[in-house]
Protein backbone atom coordinates (compact mmCIF):
# COMPACT_ATOMS: atom_id res chain seq x y z
CA UNK A 1 0.00 0.00 0.00
CA UNK A 2 1.21 3.73 -1.39
CA UNK A 3 2.02 5.75 1.68
CA UNK A 4 -0.08 8.97 1.82
CA UNK A 5 2.58 11.45 1.86
CA UNK A 6 4.38 9.37 -1.06
CA UNK A 7 3.08 12.05 -3.66
CA UNK A 8 4.91 15.32 -1.38
CA UNK A 9 7.73 13.30 0.28
CA UNK A 10 8.77 10.09 -1.75
CA UNK A 11 12.22 9.41 -3.36
CA UNK A 12 10.74 10.55 -6.62
CA UNK A 13 9.45 14.33 -4.91
CA UNK A 14 12.72 14.52 -2.94
CA UNK A 15 15.18 14.37 -5.81
CA UNK A 16 12.51 16.69 -7.99
CA UNK A 17 13.27 19.03 -4.95
CA UNK A 18 16.99 18.39 -4.36
CA UNK A 19 17.08 19.20 -8.17
CA UNK A 20 14.82 22.68 -7.86
CA UNK A 21 17.26 23.51 -4.90
CA UNK A 22 20.03 22.93 -7.29
CA UNK A 23 18.58 25.27 -9.70
CA UNK A 24 18.62 27.77 -7.07
CA UNK A 25 21.93 27.66 -6.06
CA UNK A 26 22.86 28.16 -10.05
CA UNK A 27 20.51 30.97 -9.80
CA UNK A 28 22.84 33.06 -7.14
CA UNK A 29 25.57 34.76 -8.85
CA UNK A 30 22.68 36.03 -11.14
CA UNK A 31 20.24 37.44 -8.65
CA UNK A 32 23.40 38.72 -6.70
CA UNK A 33 24.39 40.74 -10.45
CA UNK A 34 20.67 41.92 -10.23
CA UNK A 35 21.08 42.67 -6.76
CA UNK A 36 23.86 45.74 -8.00
CA UNK A 37 22.36 46.61 -11.03
CA UNK A 38 19.11 47.12 -8.87
CA UNK A 39 20.95 49.34 -5.91
CA UNK A 40 22.62 51.35 -8.89
CA UNK A 41 19.48 52.25 -10.54
CA UNK A 42 17.48 52.74 -6.90
CA UNK A 43 20.78 54.14 -4.97
CA UNK A 44 20.05 51.55 -2.35
CA UNK A 45 23.35 51.12 0.00
CA UNK A 46 23.43 48.14 1.19
CA UNK A 47 23.17 45.23 -2.00
CA UNK A 48 21.73 42.53 0.77
CA UNK A 49 18.45 44.93 1.24
CA UNK A 50 15.62 43.05 2.70
CA UNK A 51 13.81 45.54 1.29
CA UNK A 52 10.80 43.05 -1.22
CA UNK A 53 11.17 45.69 -4.10
CA UNK A 54 14.88 45.28 -4.48
CA UNK A 55 14.57 41.39 -3.83
CA UNK A 56 12.05 40.80 -6.63
CA UNK A 57 14.36 43.06 -9.04
CA UNK A 58 17.29 41.01 -8.56
CA UNK A 59 15.25 38.39 -9.64
CA UNK A 60 13.84 39.90 -12.66
CA UNK A 61 17.40 41.13 -14.42
CA UNK A 62 19.17 37.66 -12.67
CA UNK A 63 16.52 35.90 -15.20
CA UNK A 64 17.70 36.84 -18.42
CA UNK A 65 20.99 36.90 -17.44
CA UNK A 66 20.57 32.88 -16.97
CA UNK A 67 18.61 33.08 -20.72
CA UNK A 68 21.77 34.38 -22.14
CA UNK A 69 24.38 32.21 -20.10
CA UNK A 70 22.07 29.37 -21.58
CA UNK A 71 23.86 29.60 -25.13
CA UNK A 72 26.93 27.87 -23.97
CA UNK A 73 27.43 24.47 -25.18
CA UNK A 74 27.97 22.96 -22.13
CA UNK A 75 24.61 23.68 -20.82
CA UNK A 76 22.17 21.78 -22.27
CA UNK A 77 24.41 18.33 -21.11
CA UNK A 78 24.91 19.62 -17.65
CA UNK A 79 20.77 19.93 -17.63
CA UNK A 80 19.89 16.30 -19.30
CA UNK A 81 22.58 15.05 -16.70
CA UNK A 82 21.11 16.70 -13.98
CA UNK A 83 17.53 15.70 -15.25
CA UNK A 84 18.24 12.45 -15.71
CA UNK A 85 19.23 11.66 -12.33
CA UNK A 86 17.03 13.79 -10.53
CA UNK A 87 13.41 14.54 -12.74
CA UNK A 88 12.79 10.72 -12.89
CA UNK A 89 11.91 11.15 -16.22
CA UNK A 90 11.12 7.40 -18.26
CA UNK A 91 12.30 6.58 -21.21
CA UNK A 92 10.15 6.32 -24.61
CA UNK A 93 9.04 2.75 -24.99
CA UNK A 94 9.58 3.27 -28.89
CA UNK A 95 12.65 5.64 -29.29
CA UNK A 96 14.80 4.84 -26.07
CA UNK A 97 15.68 8.02 -23.98
CA UNK A 98 13.62 11.21 -23.92
CA UNK A 99 16.66 13.58 -23.88
CA UNK A 100 18.56 15.32 -26.09
CA UNK A 101 22.78 14.31 -26.39
CA UNK A 102 25.36 16.74 -26.47
CA UNK A 103 25.62 20.74 -27.05
CA UNK A 104 22.43 22.34 -28.59
CA UNK A 105 22.41 22.37 -32.04
CA UNK A 106 20.82 24.60 -34.64
CA UNK A 107 18.74 27.93 -33.09
CA UNK A 108 15.54 25.80 -32.44
CA UNK A 109 17.33 23.48 -29.65
CA UNK A 110 19.34 26.56 -28.39
CA UNK A 111 16.32 28.20 -28.21
CA UNK A 112 14.83 25.61 -26.15
CA UNK A 113 17.86 24.64 -24.07
CA UNK A 114 17.30 28.92 -22.79
CA UNK A 115 13.81 27.93 -21.93
CA UNK A 116 15.01 25.30 -19.87
CA UNK A 117 17.59 26.66 -18.06
CA UNK A 118 15.55 29.90 -17.37
CA UNK A 119 12.63 27.92 -15.93
CA UNK A 120 15.05 25.44 -13.96
CA UNK A 121 16.85 28.53 -12.55
CA UNK A 122 13.66 30.70 -12.00
CA UNK A 123 11.16 28.19 -10.04
CA UNK A 124 14.30 26.54 -8.59
CA UNK A 125 15.34 30.20 -6.90
CA UNK A 126 11.61 30.82 -5.62
CA UNK A 127 11.72 27.27 -4.34
CA UNK A 128 14.96 27.63 -2.83
CA UNK A 129 13.80 30.67 -0.89
CA UNK A 130 10.88 29.38 0.44
CA UNK A 131 12.74 25.98 1.29
CA UNK A 132 15.50 28.49 3.58
CA UNK A 133 12.60 30.84 4.79
CA UNK A 134 9.59 28.93 5.41
CA UNK A 135 10.70 25.80 7.74
CA UNK A 136 12.21 28.12 10.91
CA UNK A 137 8.94 30.24 10.82
CA UNK A 138 6.73 27.17 10.67
CA UNK A 139 8.83 25.61 13.66
CA UNK A 140 9.37 28.85 15.66
CA UNK A 141 4.88 29.04 15.39
CA UNK A 142 4.87 25.81 16.18
CA UNK A 143 7.30 25.97 19.24
CA UNK A 144 5.26 29.12 20.08
CA UNK A 145 3.16 27.52 23.33
CA UNK A 146 5.97 26.00 24.98
CA UNK A 147 8.65 29.16 24.30
CA UNK A 148 7.81 32.19 26.94
CA UNK A 149 11.04 33.76 25.50
CA UNK A 150 9.05 33.96 21.61
CA UNK A 151 5.94 34.89 23.43
CA UNK A 152 7.25 38.12 24.70
CA UNK A 153 9.85 38.36 21.47
CA UNK A 154 8.53 41.30 19.40
CA UNK A 155 7.26 39.17 16.14
CA UNK A 156 5.07 37.67 18.31
CA UNK A 157 3.24 41.25 19.15
CA UNK A 158 4.08 42.40 15.54
CA UNK A 159 1.90 39.16 13.73
CA UNK A 160 -0.83 39.48 17.36
CA UNK A 161 -0.14 35.97 18.03
CA UNK A 162 -0.30 37.12 21.97
CA UNK A 163 -3.49 35.68 22.41
CA UNK A 164 -3.15 31.99 24.32
CA UNK A 165 -5.79 30.45 21.49
CA UNK A 166 -3.33 31.74 18.65
CA UNK A 167 -0.84 30.51 20.00
CA UNK A 168 -1.84 26.80 20.21
CA UNK A 169 -3.33 27.48 16.75
CA UNK A 170 0.68 27.82 15.71
CA UNK A 171 0.53 23.89 15.69
CA UNK A 172 -1.30 22.75 13.01
CA UNK A 173 -0.83 26.39 10.80
CA UNK A 174 3.37 25.28 11.32
CA UNK A 175 2.02 21.94 10.08
CA UNK A 176 0.13 23.35 7.32
CA UNK A 177 3.00 25.68 6.67
CA UNK A 178 5.32 23.01 6.18
CA UNK A 179 2.94 20.21 4.02
CA UNK A 180 2.06 23.07 1.68
CA UNK A 181 5.42 24.18 0.96
CA UNK A 182 6.39 19.85 0.04
CA UNK A 183 3.06 20.66 -1.86
CA UNK A 184 4.17 23.03 -4.07
CA UNK A 185 7.86 21.79 -4.19
CA UNK A 186 6.36 18.56 -5.70
CA UNK A 187 4.42 20.53 -8.21
CA UNK A 188 7.19 22.36 -9.34
CA UNK A 189 9.19 19.36 -9.65
CA UNK A 190 6.60 17.93 -11.85
CA UNK A 191 5.65 20.41 -13.67
CA UNK A 192 9.86 20.20 -14.55
CA UNK A 193 9.94 16.77 -15.16
CA UNK A 194 6.71 17.19 -17.63
CA UNK A 195 8.60 19.89 -19.42
CA UNK A 196 12.05 18.50 -19.30
CA UNK A 197 11.34 15.79 -22.75
CA UNK A 198 9.67 19.03 -24.75
CA UNK A 199 12.43 21.55 -24.09
CA UNK A 200 15.75 18.75 -23.78
CA UNK A 201 14.13 16.26 -26.19
CA UNK A 202 16.02 15.63 -29.21
CA UNK A 203 15.53 18.11 -32.27
CA UNK A 204 14.77 16.39 -35.99
CA UNK A 205 19.30 17.02 -36.28
CA UNK A 206 19.87 14.97 -32.85
CA UNK A 207 17.83 12.17 -34.13
CA UNK A 208 19.43 12.25 -37.42
CA UNK A 209 23.07 12.21 -35.43
CA UNK A 210 21.69 9.32 -33.44
CA UNK A 211 20.13 6.82 -35.70
CA UNK A 212 23.69 7.42 -37.72
CA UNK A 213 25.51 6.46 -35.03
CA UNK A 214 23.13 3.64 -34.32
CA UNK A 215 23.50 2.24 -37.83
CA UNK A 216 27.03 2.75 -37.49
CA UNK A 217 27.16 0.51 -34.35
CA UNK A 218 25.37 -1.60 -36.19
CA UNK A 219 27.19 -1.85 -39.35
CA UNK A 220 30.70 -2.97 -37.15
CA UNK A 221 28.63 -5.85 -35.56
CA UNK A 222 27.42 -7.14 -38.02
CA UNK A 223 30.96 -6.97 -39.61
CA UNK A 224 32.26 -8.46 -36.50
CA UNK A 225 29.48 -11.49 -36.54
CA UNK A 226 30.43 -12.10 -40.31
CA UNK A 227 34.02 -12.29 -39.15
CA UNK A 228 33.58 -14.49 -36.53
CA UNK A 229 30.74 -16.83 -38.31
CA UNK A 230 33.12 -17.62 -41.42
CA UNK A 231 36.07 -17.88 -39.29
CA UNK A 232 35.13 -19.73 -36.21
CA UNK A 233 32.57 -21.75 -37.83
CA UNK A 234 34.71 -22.67 -40.80
CA UNK A 235 37.51 -24.02 -38.70
CA UNK A 236 35.01 -26.08 -36.24
CA UNK A 237 33.81 -27.72 -39.29
CA UNK A 238 37.42 -28.48 -40.81
CA UNK A 239 38.88 -29.96 -37.27
CA UNK A 240 35.25 -32.06 -37.14
CA UNK A 241 35.85 -33.42 -40.43
CA UNK A 242 39.59 -33.80 -40.03
CA UNK A 243 39.35 -35.29 -36.98
CA UNK A 244 36.46 -38.23 -38.16
CA UNK A 245 38.41 -39.00 -41.53
CA UNK A 246 41.17 -39.84 -39.26
CA UNK A 247 39.62 -41.31 -36.70
CA UNK A 248 38.14 -43.78 -39.15
CA UNK A 249 41.54 -44.86 -40.83
CA UNK A 250 43.25 -44.95 -37.61
CA UNK A 251 44.60 -48.25 -37.60
CA UNK A 252 45.49 -48.34 -41.02
CA UNK A 253 46.94 -44.95 -42.73
CA UNK A 254 48.84 -43.29 -40.15
CA UNK A 255 50.18 -41.04 -42.86
CA UNK A 256 46.87 -39.62 -43.21
CA UNK A 257 46.42 -39.22 -39.45
CA UNK A 258 49.77 -37.80 -39.12
CA UNK A 259 48.37 -34.83 -42.09
CA UNK A 260 44.97 -34.51 -40.58
CA UNK A 261 46.84 -33.56 -37.31
CA UNK A 262 48.67 -31.22 -39.02
CA UNK A 263 45.73 -29.62 -40.58
CA UNK A 264 43.99 -29.76 -37.34
CA UNK A 265 46.96 -27.76 -35.95
CA UNK A 266 47.84 -25.34 -38.44
CA UNK A 267 43.69 -24.77 -38.72
CA UNK A 268 43.39 -23.83 -34.87
CA UNK A 269 46.11 -21.57 -34.68
CA UNK A 270 45.38 -19.58 -37.42
CA UNK A 271 41.73 -19.44 -36.23
CA UNK A 272 42.69 -18.33 -32.57
CA UNK A 273 44.76 -15.38 -33.95
CA UNK A 274 41.96 -14.16 -35.84
CA UNK A 275 39.54 -14.92 -32.83
CA UNK A 276 42.17 -12.76 -30.56
CA UNK A 277 42.15 -9.97 -33.48
CA UNK A 278 38.11 -9.62 -33.73
CA UNK A 279 37.56 -10.15 -30.01
CA UNK A 280 40.32 -6.85 -29.45
CA UNK A 281 37.84 -4.84 -31.83
CA UNK A 282 34.51 -5.81 -29.33
CA UNK A 283 37.00 -5.10 -26.15
CA UNK A 284 37.89 -1.72 -27.38
CA UNK A 285 34.56 -0.68 -28.83
CA UNK A 286 36.42 0.69 -31.93
CA UNK A 287 36.30 -0.02 -35.57
CA UNK A 288 38.97 1.59 -37.71
CA UNK A 289 37.33 0.45 -41.03
CA UNK A 290 39.97 -2.34 -41.95
CA UNK A 291 39.45 -5.48 -40.09
CA UNK A 292 42.33 -8.23 -39.36
CA UNK A 293 40.98 -10.79 -41.94
CA UNK A 294 43.38 -12.69 -44.01
CA UNK A 295 43.80 -12.52 -48.14
CA UNK A 296 43.77 -14.47 -50.92
CA UNK A 297 47.74 -14.93 -50.17
CA UNK A 298 46.61 -17.70 -47.38
CA UNK A 299 44.43 -19.80 -49.53
CA UNK A 300 46.56 -22.81 -49.94
CA UNK A 301 46.59 -23.00 -45.64
CA UNK A 302 43.07 -22.62 -45.75
CA UNK A 303 42.30 -25.43 -48.62
CA UNK A 304 45.41 -28.02 -46.53
CA UNK A 305 42.98 -27.00 -43.38
CA UNK A 306 39.46 -28.26 -45.55
CA UNK A 307 41.67 -31.88 -46.42
CA UNK A 308 42.07 -33.73 -49.29
CA UNK A 309 38.87 -33.72 -51.34
CA UNK A 310 39.88 -29.84 -51.82
CA UNK A 311 41.14 -29.28 -55.18
CA UNK A 312 41.58 -25.81 -55.80
CA UNK A 313 42.47 -23.71 -59.49
CA UNK A 314 43.84 -20.48 -59.81
CA UNK A 315 43.97 -18.27 -62.79
CA UNK A 316 45.54 -14.87 -62.45
CA UNK A 317 47.58 -13.09 -60.09
CA UNK A 318 45.80 -12.81 -56.89
CA UNK A 319 48.61 -10.48 -55.01
CA UNK A 320 47.17 -7.61 -57.76
CA UNK A 321 43.32 -7.98 -56.13
CA UNK A 322 42.79 -4.59 -54.13
CA UNK A 323 42.90 -5.94 -50.33
CA UNK A 324 39.16 -4.82 -49.71
CA UNK A 325 38.04 -7.59 -52.47
CA UNK A 326 41.02 -10.15 -51.48
CA UNK A 327 39.35 -10.22 -48.15
CA UNK A 328 35.85 -10.34 -48.70
CA UNK A 329 36.97 -13.42 -51.59
CA UNK A 330 38.70 -15.05 -48.94
CA UNK A 331 36.14 -15.18 -46.71
CA UNK A 332 33.55 -16.18 -49.19
CA UNK A 333 35.65 -19.30 -50.35
CA UNK A 334 36.28 -20.26 -46.74
CA UNK A 335 32.67 -20.10 -46.09
CA UNK A 336 32.29 -22.26 -49.74
CA UNK A 337 34.11 -24.58 -47.82
CA UNK A 338 32.35 -24.30 -44.59
CA UNK A 339 29.24 -25.15 -46.39
CA UNK A 340 30.52 -27.71 -48.09
CA UNK A 341 32.30 -29.70 -45.31
CA UNK A 342 28.91 -29.82 -43.41
CA UNK A 343 26.58 -30.98 -46.18
CA UNK A 344 28.87 -32.54 -48.89
CA UNK A 345 29.15 -35.62 -47.10
CA UNK A 346 32.98 -35.89 -47.78
CA UNK A 347 33.08 -35.72 -51.55
CA UNK A 348 35.53 -33.48 -53.52
CA UNK A 349 34.90 -30.24 -53.73
CA UNK A 350 36.02 -28.34 -56.77
CA UNK A 351 36.95 -24.48 -56.22
CA UNK A 352 38.56 -22.26 -59.19
CA UNK A 353 39.37 -18.93 -58.62
CA UNK A 354 39.65 -16.80 -61.84
CA UNK A 355 40.94 -12.92 -62.32
CA UNK A 356 40.96 -11.31 -65.24
CA UNK A 357 40.92 -7.21 -65.94
CA UNK A 358 37.70 -6.45 -64.48
CA UNK A 359 36.62 -9.36 -61.79
CA UNK A 360 37.32 -12.01 -59.98
CA UNK A 361 35.12 -14.95 -60.61
CA UNK A 362 35.10 -18.06 -57.50
CA UNK A 363 33.14 -20.93 -58.40
CA UNK A 364 32.64 -24.01 -56.07
CA UNK A 365 31.32 -27.31 -57.24
CA UNK A 366 30.51 -30.48 -54.49
CA UNK A 367 28.22 -33.75 -55.50
CA UNK A 368 24.65 -33.35 -54.24
CA UNK A 369 24.75 -35.54 -51.03
CA UNK A 370 22.17 -38.34 -51.30
CA UNK A 371 19.96 -37.49 -48.23
CA UNK A 372 19.23 -33.88 -47.82
CA UNK A 373 21.56 -32.17 -44.88
CA UNK A 374 19.81 -31.56 -42.32
CA UNK A 375 18.36 -28.29 -40.97
CA UNK A 376 20.18 -26.72 -38.05
CA UNK A 377 18.28 -24.15 -35.75
CA UNK A 378 19.33 -20.85 -36.92
CA UNK A 379 21.33 -21.95 -39.44
CA UNK A 380 21.58 -20.62 -43.28
CA UNK A 381 23.32 -17.26 -41.99
CA UNK A 382 26.45 -18.53 -44.01
CA UNK A 383 25.32 -18.22 -47.64
CA UNK A 384 23.64 -15.16 -46.42
CA UNK A 385 26.60 -13.41 -45.43
CA UNK A 386 28.55 -14.50 -48.61
CA UNK A 387 25.46 -12.96 -50.50
CA UNK A 388 26.14 -9.64 -48.14
CA UNK A 389 29.68 -9.53 -48.62
CA UNK A 390 29.17 -9.42 -52.64
CA UNK A 391 26.13 -6.87 -52.50
CA UNK A 392 28.66 -4.60 -50.77
CA UNK A 393 31.50 -4.91 -52.98
CA UNK A 394 28.89 -4.23 -55.97
CA UNK A 395 29.38 -7.77 -57.22
CA UNK A 396 26.77 -10.94 -57.18
CA UNK A 397 26.34 -14.28 -55.79
CA UNK A 398 24.43 -17.07 -56.58
CA UNK A 399 24.30 -20.35 -54.67
CA UNK A 400 22.18 -23.61 -55.32
CA UNK A 401 21.88 -27.30 -56.81
CA UNK A 402 22.42 -26.96 -61.12
CA UNK A 403 23.14 -30.34 -62.96
CA UNK A 404 23.59 -32.73 -59.92
CA UNK A 405 26.02 -30.59 -58.14
CA UNK A 406 25.94 -27.92 -55.38
CA UNK A 407 27.21 -24.72 -57.16
CA UNK A 408 28.97 -21.43 -55.35
CA UNK A 409 29.23 -18.75 -58.30
CA UNK A 410 30.46 -15.41 -57.20
CA UNK A 411 31.27 -12.27 -59.09
CA UNK A 412 33.35 -9.53 -57.56
CA UNK A 413 34.54 -6.16 -59.65
CA UNK A 414 38.15 -4.81 -58.77
CA UNK A 415 37.32 -1.21 -58.64
CA UNK A 416 39.71 1.15 -59.66
CA UNK A 417 42.32 -1.19 -59.09
CA UNK A 418 43.31 -3.42 -62.10
CA UNK A 419 44.92 -7.28 -62.44
CA UNK A 420 45.82 -8.58 -65.12
CA UNK A 421 48.29 -11.84 -66.30
CA UNK A 422 48.10 -15.26 -65.28
CA UNK A 423 50.61 -17.60 -63.61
Amino acid sequence: MRPPLAPLLGRRSRLRWVHLILGGALFMPYWLVGTVVVGVLTGEGSMFSGDLTTQFGAYAVGLPLAAITSLFPLTRPMSVAAARALCGIAGDRFTGDRLADGPARGRSAKARTAGWFTLHLGVGALISGATLALPPFAVAVMALPFSPSLQRSELTAYWGLHRPWLQWAGLPAGLLMLLALAAVAAGAGALLAREAPRLLGPSPADRLVAAERRAAELAVRNRLARELHDSVGHALSAVTLQASAARRVLDTDVEFVREALAAIEETTRRTVGELDSVLGLLRDGEDDGELPAPRLDALDALVRGAGRQVELTVTGALDRVPDAVSREAYRIVQEGLTNAARHAGGERVTARIALDDDELEITMENALPDRAPVTRPGGGRGLRGVGERARLLGGTSEAGPLDEVWRLAVRLPLGPARAGGDR
